[in-house]
């Protein structure tokens, strides 16, 4: 804080642009999550069947480039569905500022006299909210959204897309560049070292604790890697 105007310094962070700075991130490493556990399940169990690696080229890529159109896709969905909803949220309360403005700065005190203000300064925030963009502070204190930063669907999608491929490069680069015997070893320890730091990083934003988190994912992703596997040890046996 400046300590002559008491206001904050404009470099520090603060509010809901923190708030979306973090819930992106998290997002991303959920994705980048993703990527490595499908990938890797995918690619350790085509290893386990053949050693052609024409064929563990194609099947990683295929599942790459499908997790991630499904990831963009799915996030796509969401957010835009997410964001028409607000829209027509704001929408109604855009339309109940304009027929009834004494109701709403009614309601606009309320709120904030529940917070713990005042009676009189409640009115009075609400008053000096309204008169300086009654919108927005509605919006805000009856919705939690502000009405200029709603999230882009496109965005969104694209985000989801670059976490699941960048997270779904490293299984399978792992299981490409060692030679023959120590691809499936290799990716095994690759794998779980990522997950480790998934884990760590997200627990981290979440605000959990870390070494739960870190044991969880670790434990999901060696359970899906032994699964598929077994299956593609089947698999080649069968083909053989």
């Amino acid at each position: 804080m400046d300590s002559d105007l008491g206001t904050p310094h404009p470099h520090e962070p603060h509010g809901d642009n923190l708030a979306t700075r973090l819930n992106w991130l998290r997002a991303g490493v959920l994705g980048a999550n993703d990527g490595i556990v499908s990938t890797a399940g995918l690619v350790v169990g085509v290893a386990a069947a053949t050693t052609s690696t024409n064929a563990i080229f194609t099947a990683g890529i295929a599942g790459l480039t499908a997790g991630a159109i499904s990831m963009a896709v799915g996030e796509y969905v969401s957010v835009s569905t997410q964001r028409d909803s607000e829209r027509a949220l704001l929408a109604k309360e855009r339309k109940e500022l304009r027929e009834e403005p004494d109701y709403e700065l009614a309601e606009l005190a309320d709120i904030y006299r529940a917070k713990g203000l005042s009676e009189h300064t409640a009115r009075q925030v609400a008053e000096e909210l309204t008169a300086h963009d009654a919108f927005t502070a509605h919006a805000e204190a009856e919705l939690g959204l502000n009405p200029h930063e709603l999230t882009n669907p496109w965005q969104a999608a694209f985000s989801s897309a670059i976490s699941f491929t960048l997270g779904a490069l490293l299984p399978l680069l792992a299981i490409l560049l060692p030679p023959t015997p120590a691809r499936i070893p290799v990716t095994f320890a690759a794998v779980l070292v990522a997950l480790a730091i998934t884990g760590s990083v997200s627990a981290r934003l979440g605000g959990s604790e870390r070494g739960r988190a870190v044991l969880r994912v670790i434990i999901g992703g060696a359970l899906a890697m032994a699964v598929t596997y077994g299956i593609g040890q089947l698999a080649g046996v069968a083909g053989v």
